[in-house]
């Protein structure tokens, strides 16, 4: 269950085959980042409200592979993996992921994920981009606007648990 105050998260249709996200966060751009490639942190916070990171993996380089296993509240695995294309510390990731559900045909699509510093902190983009129209919104038809806005919520309570413990650490 989450626990304090929802994140405002913006769903955008930017073109026929994408799905955008935005979301301004009272942190700074480094940590989101870290937050976004670390393994530790990952397990976090990543995925939908009931679930929880059972395997996580990053090889945070141009070429390397990431890959995660959420699983559900009822037990069922959900496994994620994908290819790092591009990496601009502390602003910007571009990799490709594909959740492994065959029953699903094993969708793959390309996401990029943006960091902005703002006068507010910073402003994080998601963008995924589908094969096609149809398969995007199939994506959003299963729930993908409620997951994302769990999923960016449970980031922003890790990262001020983070911020927290340094402020006390340091």
């Amino acid at each position: 269950m989450l626990v304090g105050k929802s994140v405002n998260v913006e769903t955008h249709l930017p073109s026929d085959r994408e799905i955008a996200f935005t979301c301004t966060f009272q942190r700074r751009t480094g940590l989101l980042f870290e937050a976004w490639t670390s393994p530790k942190h990952l397990r976090q916070w990543w995925g939908c409200e009931g679930s929880t990171i059972t395997q996580c993996a990053i090889d945070l380089r141009v070429g390397g592979s990431w890959s995660l296993v959420m699983q559900m509240g009822d037990g069922s695995n959900h496994p994620f993996h994908g290819t790092y294309r591009e990496i601009i510390r502390p602003t910007r990731l571009v990799y490709t992921e594909q959740y492994e559900m065959p029953k699903f045909g094993n969708p793959e699509w390309l996401t990029t994920v943006t960091f902005e510093k703002t006068p507010m902190g910073t402003r994080l983009t998601y963008v995924i981009q589908h094969k096609s129209r149809a398969i995007r919104d199939a994506h959003l038809q299963a729930g993908m606007q409620e997951g994302m806005a769990h999923t960016l919520t449970r980031l922003d309570q890790h990262t001020a648990t983070v911020e927290s413990q340094s402020r006390r650490d340091g």
